[in-house]
């Protein structure tokens, strides 16, 4: 597999599964974040809403790196956007 410029595999193995982070957020956001939504993969636009309202909380450190993102959206761990198939 080509990873993308600027990306390597070293860099992924310190990084934490979207999983891991995702156990650290309070429930009652994840809750917030996902309601109804639980069995698709995580969407960036809920992650953005977890990192605005840990941000706005304060809670710097509970937000994960760039390069967990990174790791997240290219090892698809998290989709950018959800497609339906045309009917």
């Amino acid at each position: 597999m080509t990873l993308p410029k600027g990306y390597t595999s070293s860099q992924s193995s310190k990084n934490r599964s979207f999983n891991d982070w995702w156990t650290t957020v309070p429930e009652e956001l994840r809750q917030k974040a996902r309601r109804g939504d639980e069995a698709n993969k995580p969407l960036l636009n809920q992650i953005n809403y977890v990192l605005l309202h840990l941000h706005l909380a304060g809670k710097h450190d509970a937000k994960p790196s760039h390069n967990e993102l990174k790791d997240w959206l290219h090892g698809g761990q998290v989709d950018v956007l959800r497609m339906n198939a045309k009917k």
